[in-house]
């Protein structure tokens, strides 16, 4: 039985894969002989005049408005999972500054999973590509990442609540993060003090300003609520570095390293360095940029697949809506077809006209798709980071990229919904045409 069913599965994989394909390749194969019949009506100047077809949508107001708004819908469904996905990204890599430099050791994917001694960190400080500050010091920050589990403000029962991520830094961690504004003050050094990031502030029992919160078997203090301008850093709890060393039992490494360079472009010099010392060739030295942007990577992709899949079954029912408002296009403009034929428009100039009409009411369609999901920008959206398993704060970010993707995925809907009802008009005898049928 076991057999049978993993043999009936590859058959239906191989199926679905089949009509996938062969969707793709009938749509590439139509967008390309339809690209060449255009090309060439442009050179010839026989081409239906474009007003036809806004005129023709005009007139059709109720069918072209519930086509546009079923694209639309479409539309938005995509871009909204784009700009989902372009934030968790944009989020990340803002949290990382050009001039920082991230060390952990090889073969950790994050800071959770890292572990620098403190031999390291006296070694890494000494490296010539590192900066140092007004007193001298080096730019060299120990950090101590763990996951800690913390009630919903809300909680029904103990186990209502969700990862957070607390890091534990040093007095010249600040300087390296400095945050963009402080409600409240900084902890002090060698106490239970703790500032929180202005995402968790009031959506956690005890992250509130003054109040205190218990984990690792001691209570905190927050003394500080702190932005640090949309970065991952507004969903952390930062506290001093040896006291969450101390309280974790986590002594003697260190989770991380940052180190501030003298220049941002001596990240490569710095990593040839490390990785031909035998004492730290343990270690992987990354640009901090391209340390949270890989910190991006699974959860941008677990959006991406979940989205995109919705949207793509979202858009055979919105092709389906497109082609049978077509098709009655068609059949309610037979008179006007033949009549375009009879004043010599050719077969190539009908179906063009007829597929030109189609795209430009899914143009229509992702301008007000765009247009209604660039509002989610102001929306925050909290969401788990699958590289730390902990929670994430973000917005949905409208870039460049994700309009274009967007009209393009609009265009591919409209031509997919107008090319069979094209070609059943290009293909109309002009004397039953002319007839009305």
């Amino acid at each position: 039985m076991a057999g049978f069913m993993k043999v009936a599965t590859y058959l239906v994989s191989a199926l679905l894969g089949g009509l996938l394909l062969g969707i793709v390749l009938g749509l590439v194969g139509g967008m390309i002989m339809v690209g060449v019949l255009a090309l060439t009506m442009l050179a010839r100047r026989d081409w239906v005049p474009v007003i036809y077809n806004v005129r023709s949508l005009g007139v059709r107001r109720w069918t072209t408005t519930v086509t546009a708004l079923g694209l639309a819908l479409v539309v938005f469904v995509f871009t909204t999972v784009l700009m989902l996905a372009t934030g968790v990204h944009e989020t990340l890599k803002a949290t990382g500054r050009a001039e920082n430099a991230k060390v952990i050791r090889k073969g950790s994917q994050n800071e959770v999973q890292s572990g620098v001694q403190p031999e390291h960190l006296r070694l890494l400080s000494s490296e010539p590509e590192v900066a140092t500050n007004q007193e001298g010091k080096p730019f060299a920050s120990p950090e101590l990442v763990v996951i800690i589990f913390a009630e919903r403000q809300n909680a029904k029962d103990d186990t209502d609540g969700t990862n957070l991520n607390v890091r534990g830094v040093g007095p010249l961690g600040l300087e390296l993060h400095p945050p963009k504004s402080l409600e409240g003050r900084m902890f002090k050094p060698g106490t239970s003090e703790i500032v929180i990031g202005k995402k968790l502030a009031g959506r956690f029992k005890g992250m509130t300003l003054g109040d205190s919160v218990h984990f690792a078997r001691r209570d905190w203090t927050v003394v500080g609520i702190m932005d640090q301008g949309g970065s991952a850093y507004d969903s952390e709890v930062w506290g001093d570095v040896d006291q969450f060393m101390d309280a974790f039992a986590r002594r003697p490494a260190f989770s991380s390293v940052t180190l501030r360079l003298k220049d941002k472009d001596a990240v490569a010099a710095l990593k040839a360095r490390v990785e031909n010392d035998p004492m730290l060739s343990t270690l992987e030295v990354q640009s901090e940029i391209d340390y949270w942007a890989a910190q991006s990577e699974a959860t941008a992709t677990f959006v991406n697949v979940v989205g995109l899949f919705v949207a793509f079954i979202f858009s055979f029912g919105a092709v389906l809506g497109a082609m049978i408002t077509m098709y009655a296009q068609v059949a309610a403009r037979t008179r006007e077809i033949g009549t375009l034929r009879a004043l010599g428009f050719r077969r190539r100039a009908v179906l063009v006209s007829f597929v030109a009409e189609s795209v430009l009411l899914a143009l229509v369609a992702g301008a007000v798709g765009c247009a209604g999901a660039s509002l989610m920008s102001m929306a925050s959206f909290t969401t788990m980071n699958f590289q730390t398993f902990s929670e994430m704060s973000f917005k949905f970010h409208m870039s460049p990229a994700v309009v274009v993707a967007s009209f393009v995925f609009a265009v591919v809907m409209g031509f997919a919904g107008g090319l069979l009802p094209a070609m059943r008009a290009a293909r109309m005898p002009i004397v039953r045409a002319t007839r009305g049928g």
